[in-house]
């Protein structure tokens, strides 16, 4: 029976074909104007831009020029680039231009797509960033695309590791700027720390295209980004909370390995007051008296580390360091450190040097940084699962982009097995068949641990040729993945290896000839070499096509369905033919902890024997409910996540915008005296309350206040005997006092030299004070949830308590910069003084495409690898340079008889 939604979409199509259908109007004029542009000469097509400038200038609108400007580049790009955009590429532009998100088949031309709107917005000269996910690919489509710009008249830029601010300003300042996410919001928080405009290297957030978008706004929006600067050693106190984990018995706490959370039960509770009274740390009745929320937190910190945090599993252990395994891509993480003395916590456990903990200076999730922009699009292969999640948070709708030929892949149903041995020798199966019949096979994993362990199966089958790949080379593995077409090719990689490069039938040409003929000049010679490997190629895409083209196998299914279809979208590429299955075992991770127990039951029932599958269309239904749950649990966590930092983000924007507006003024007397007004107003308020009799007031405090702040001796005693004095009078003669010094202090001085200190000490005690601010924060973000237990909502509570953080810091700002400034004694150099120095800052947050902290270069070289597969009899057992890459369950080559990783491969 058909519903009668089902039924309306039949007849008018759904509201993505609508909305496709829309747009195909205005493709039809761009095509419309392809003959005029292709009778321009050169020269012509690029005078276009200085005439589009000339029309906003003159009260045009970038909507207007659409057609025009989208015919121009398109037709830039078939002489600069030789590719001609399809129609299909077009109706993405408009998406990205009217702030939406293009959901667009793997192979169907994203890069050049963005080309259309990228251009056209450039226009306005405000600027334009396009987003990446890593720093390859930034570099990789500035230098391709840059040809095409530069042509049209406009400057690209790229912001990559290791550049100072005169090149990160330069690069910013260019008509298009190529960045990853990372880069973006450390240069925005880091110039929301400078000392002076000119030293501030963004401008002002005009127009983001971000590629990858499920990636960087969904994936890695989960954590925040941090700049944040050591604290002082408190090894001892980490060891001591650590010792006493080991006493507990399992009925002092509660482990959910589901929601990944540890408790204290009350008798845990109990047994911890008691040694912590023991030890002397201990402060107050009880362990949950407001003294010891620190303590608590690093409790909580150590129970955790000691129960749901495995070594070989979660972390390993490397020349003494804690290396974090990511728990989506089973990626080693050098460089990245739990946050909040989680990290020290698991230092402390494996007894290994704890590292100093750092303080926030600054954050600020992806989610906040980009709906700063005025305008915000994206692009990626797979984004409608959650488009939900897009529309409430971003403001952007998902549109999915029709396939310039119809898509001709088969995506077989799933294969479930009992265990996990029975799976992996059915992988290995389909592997080697297809393998036999030379069709290209791209297996897909979800951590470095079951490649390798697929890998070493492999091996003991005999098959030698193939790549295993992790997601952490971007440039090498671009070229490897680029060609997993190749008949016969075997490339086993990670989730994220290798996105942002096509896979081509028969192999990449543009690659293959950067490899193969690097080092050759241009000419003759190097011309006929082109031509033989395009002629390779096409018999080796004829290969591949007889074959079936390219085989996706994933080993297991993901946590969300989104990043299965990355997977399968590999395939079946601009209409080629392919195939796609996942395998899959009632011992898998999701099936264990999130599958049905019915399923397992009906498995059980059906009485499967030894390495048979079960086929069915229900069991795709059952894991897909089970993936929906879990992204519903994540999207809830970002979502949460979001709403804690919009407070903070609210507070963090007043005080952005201070500064700016500090940094800006040319005179900061009025804001000094308003400020030292409102200390005064305050110190006399408190000690002299109004309404108040004489004999109530506190004039020994007030006279102390008056010195401590201010710096003034004042007889307040002689003025309290007076006969009919009042509060209003104390407060004039004190602001008087106070304001003729600090005129007196400003005439010795000079005009330009006050506003330069007064500048320097009003911003310089806002940062400290901020710093301060943000640790407070934390604190009672991490402490605020146990108000749920009395029935008060944490949020609301967080907001109260932080607004009433916030403005005692505030009121602390005007006490320090008064204090200061009263006190301050100079000399005529200062005004030639440098702005001071930011303070030694580090930034963090994890790129999923690397499973790395993107802003540690040394952590990138310190782990470098060698990837290279030798033949093992080509070995040099003294020399492990030649080695190449050696499995952790491989003999060691140095012939010690032990396995690599019990050897030299050894973590510790």
């Amino acid at each position: 029976m058909v519903s009668f939604g089902g039924l309306a979409r039949k007849i008018f199509g759904s509201s993505n074909d609508r909305r496709v259908k829309s747009m195909r109007q205005r493709v039809q004029q761009i095509t419309a104007l392809e003959k005029n542009y292709e009778a321009l000469t050169n020269e012509q097509l690029q005078a276009k831009t200085a005439e589009f400038r000339a029309a906003l200038a003159n009260g045009k609108t970038v909507d207007d020029l659409l057609p025009d400007a989208f015919a121009t580049a398109r037709e830039a790009a078939k002489r600069v680039l030789g590719m001609r955009p399809f129609d299909v590429q077009l109706i993405g532009g408009i998406v990205l231009h009217e702030r939406g998100i293009a959901e667009m088949r793997t192979g169907e031309g994203k890069t050049l797509m963005a080309t259309l709107p990228v251009y056209l917005n450039a226009l306005e000269g405000k600027g334009v960033h396009v987003v990446t996910v890593n720093d390859y690919l930034a570099g990789r489509d500035a230098q391709t695309m840059a040809k095409l710009y530069n042509f049209l008249g406009l400057t690209v830029g790229v912001i990559g590791h290791g550049m100072d601010d005169d090149q990160r300003r330069a690069s910013y300042g260019c008509d298009i700027t190529y960045a990853t996410n990372n880069e973006l919001g450390f240069d925005y928080l880091r110039d929301n720390m400078k000392y002076e405009r000119a030293q501030m290297v963004q401008r002002p957030h005009h127009y983001a295209i971000v590629d990858e978008v499920d990636s960087i706004l969904i994936d890695e929006a989960r954590t925040p980004l941090i700049i944040s600067g050591p604290l002082e050693d408190r090894t001892d106190f980490y060891n001591l909370i650590n010792n006493f984990i080991p006493q507990l018995s399992a009925e002092d706490f509660e482990v959910d390995e589901k929601a990944k959370t540890a408790i204290f039960t009350e008798v845990g509770t109990e047994r911890m007051e008691q040694l912590l009274a023991e030890a002397g740390h201990l402060k107050g009745e009880g362990l949950y008296d407001i003294e010891n929320v620190a303590i608590v937190h690093h409790l909580n910190n150590a129970l955790r580390a000691h129960t749901l945090f495995q070594r070989d599993k979660d972390y390993i252990v490397n020349n003494d360091e804690i290396v974090i395994i990511d728990e989506f891509t089973g990626r080693m993480m050098p460089g990245r450190r739990y946050s909040e003395g989680l990290h020290q916590a698991l230092e402390a456990k494996e007894a290994v040097k704890i590292q100093p903990e750092n303080q926030t200076l600054a954050s600020i999730t992806f989610q906040n940084y980009f709906r700063m922009y005025t305008k915000l699009a994206g692009m990626t292969g797979t984004a409608a699962t959650e488009a939900e999640e897009f529309g409430n948070i971003y403001g952007l709708e998902v549109v999915e982009i029709p396939t310039n030929l119809p898509v001709a892949r088969i995506d077989d149903h799933d294969e479930v097995y009992r265990t996990v041995e029975e799976k992996y020798k059915a992988i290995v199966r389909d592997i080697l068949e297809a393998h036999a019949k030379s069709q290209p096979v791209l297996v897909g994993t979800t951590s470095i641990e079951k490649s390798e362990m697929l890998a070493e199966r492999l091996r003991k089958d005999g098959v030698k040729d193939f790549q295993v790949l992790n997601a952490r080379y971007h440039e090498q593995e671009a070229f490897i993945i680029a060609q997993a077409g190749v008949p016969g090719a075997i490339t086993i990689a990670t989730n994220m290896a290798g996105r942002g490069t096509d896979i081509q039938l028969g192999g990449n040409l543009e690659m293959r000839v950067q490899r193969e003929l690097a080092d050759m000049p241009e000419g003759a010679e190097r011309e006929q070499k082109i031509e033989a490997i395009k002629a390779d190629i096409a018999v080796l895409k004829e290969k591949a096509l007889a074959a079936g083209g390219l085989y996706v196998l994933a080993t297991e299914r993901h946590e969300s369905r989104r990043i299965d279809n990355q997977l399968r979208g590999r395939s079946g590429r601009q209409g080629d033919p392919g195939r796609s299955k996942f395998f899959l075992s009632l011992q898998d991770d999701l099936m264990r902890i999130f599958g049905s127990d019915r399923m397992d039951g009906m498995l059980q029932k059906l009485g499967l024997k030894e390495d048979e599958a079960i086929v069915h269309p229900w069991i795709n239904k059952a894991l897909e409910k089970a993936q929906k749950k879990v992204e519903a649990r994540n999207f809830e966590m970002r979502k949460n996540l979001l709403k804690y930092d919009d407070v903070m983000n609210d507070q963090r924007k007043v005080i952005f915008e201070q500064r700016l507006e500090m940094m800006d003024s040319e005179h900061l007397t009025d804001a000094v005296t308003e400020m030292r007004h409102e200390v005064i107003e305050d110190m006399v308020a408190l000690r002299i309350p109004e309404n108040a009799y004489a004999e109530k007031w506190d004039i020994a405090g007030l006279k102390e206040d008056v010195a401590k702040t201010l710096n003034l001796d004042l007889p307040v005693e002689e003025w309290a005997k007076e006969e009919g004095i009042a509060e209003e009078e104390f407060l004039n003669r004190i602001m008087e006092a106070a304001d003729k010094a600090a005129a007196d202090r400003a005439e010795r001085f000079g005009e330009q030299i006050m506003t330069y200190v007064e500048k320097s000490v009003i911003l310089q005690s806002l940062d400290n004070l901020w710093r301060e601010h943000l640790v407070n924060l934390d604190h009672l973000r991490s402490v605020v949830g146990f108000r749920g237990y009395a029935q008060r909502d944490p949020l609301s509570e967080y907001k109260t308590e932080s607004f009433e953080l916030f403005q005692a810091m505030l009121g602390n700002l005007r006490e320090v910069v008064t204090s200061q400034l009263m006190r301050v004694e100079l000399v005529r150099e200062a005004a030639a003084e440098p702005a001071p120095e930011l303070p030694v800052m580090s930034g963090s947050h994890i790129d999923s495409s690397t499973g790395m902290n993107d802003f540690d270069p040394d952590a990138w070289a310190e782990h470098q690898e060698d990837e290279r597969i030798i033949d093992p009899s080509s070995r040099d057992a003294s020399d492990p340079r030649t080695w190449g890459r050696v499995s952790r369950n491989e003999s060691c080559p140095c012939g010690s008889g032990k396995k690599y990783k019990h050897c030299h491969g050894a973590f510790d």
